[in-house]
């Protein structure tokens, strides 16, 4: 007997692969706009409902078809209101979702891999290896997963104002899953994000900084973690590879000649590692030209490492060099930590398929 033919996932397109569908099969384009607004917005996944697409198209569509995202394993809240989801992708691996609310924005933190390959020292996906990267489908699915539980739809207040791809993972080494998503997350017929309000986070991988600039320029973090190259070789591995001058370099292309964009710098604060006087003042000095804004990041304890959290003392001196060089600088608040759901402590709760011993064989190019 001949294996069935796999059904397509509409979760995999935004909605130029999706006019792209339509128009193979004789379609007019038209149809991923209305096939995106009862997903995204309505939240809207039985084709029976979709009342404005003909029958026999429903039938078709029934048969080649489906929409298909994670699993919701668990759903933790912290006390401060932060939640926590833990989504199963396929029979071995787990993702985490948070969603952060605040006064005036809600802010969702989306995964992009199973784990990571890049082995920050101080953050617990790093420690449970890496898996796989995840589809555009497993990627926005996550956003479908919160915007339903929140109970968004386009005639309620907004709870999601804001994506962050800051979870689990390197979203530059998944970037044909991650842009798409993106896409979807921008989409006025889709979930209407401003492009400030779309963040990417990168370690530093210098190719994929000058392609997302060219195809989805979203907001740009920067996980800095050390303003000198020693240093940072040791926090951010990847900086062997895209040392410093590069990163920068990059950052500064981003940005171009556009006077209302910035690029986010992340810096967890490391007791005695890299909290001193002497490197603010080497941020100061690097960060020169650069439109920036700076997020300083209290560490968040993980088994396994011997990092302590900088004291309150030591990062307000730290901020304080910042600020009077005229750099905004913000000390992040630590959310979700006592569901382990705060910056650096997300990890799948589950056995990565690719030991971390094969990082060593990852390409790191874009």
């Amino acid at each position: 007997m001949m294996p069935a033919t796999p059904r397509i996932n509409l979760f995999d397109f935004d909605a130029g692969g999706l006019a792209e569908y339509f128009a193979n099969r004789g379609e007019r384009p038209y149809r991923a706009t209305q096939i995106i607004k009862w997903v995204h917005q309505q939240g809207i996944v039985d084709l029976e409902r979709m009342t404005n697409l003909k029958r026999d198209l429903r039938a078709t569509l029934g048969d080649e078809t489906e929409f298909r995202y994670p699993e919701v394993v668990t759903l933790q809240e912290s006390t401060d209101g932060t939640l926590k989801w833990l989504l199963r992708v396929d029979n071995g691996n787990c993702i985490e979702t948070v969603f952060i609310p605040e006064t005036e924005r809600g802010t969702l933190c989306v995964s992009s891999q199973v784990g990571c390959p890049l082995n920050c020292s101080f953050c617990a996906t790093a420690k449970q290896g890496f898996s796989r990267n995840l589809s555009t489908a497993e990627i926005i699915g996550q956003v479908w997963i919160a915007a339903r539980h929140l109970g968004q739809n386009p005639k309620s207040q907004r709870q999601i104002t804001n994506v962050v791809m800051m979870g689990m993972g390197e979203p530059l080494l998944n970037f044909e899953a991650v842009v798409p998503a993106m896409k979807l997350m921008l989409d006025d017929n889709a979930y209407n994000l401003g492009r400030k309000r779309v963040t990417l986070s990168t370690a530093g991988l210098v190719p994929g900084i000058d392609r997302l600039r060219e195809e989805c320029p979203v907001s740009l973090a920067v996980s800095l973690h050390a303003p000198i190259d020693d240093l940072r070789n040791e926090l951010v591995p990847l900086n062997k590879t895209y040392p410093l001058a590069e990163l920068l370099a990059a950052c500064r292309r981003y940005v171009g000649d556009n006077p209302h964009d910035q690029i986010t710098f992340e810096y967890v604060m490391l007791a005695g590692v890299n909290d001193s006087v002497a490197l603010a003042r080497e941020i100061v000095r690097i960060l020169r030209g650069i439109p920036a804004k700076m997020n300083l990041i209290p560490f968040n304890p993980i088994p396994g490492t011997d990092y302590q959290t900088s004291d309150l003392a030591t990062i307000n001196r730290f901020r304080d060099v910042l600020v009077k060089a005229g750099i905004v600088t913000i000390t992040r608040k630590t959310r979700g930590d006592d569901i382990d759901a705060a910056c650096g402590q997300l990890v799948g709760r589950v056995v990565a398929k690719a030991a971390r011993h094969r990082r060593s064989n990852l390409s790191v190019g874009v």
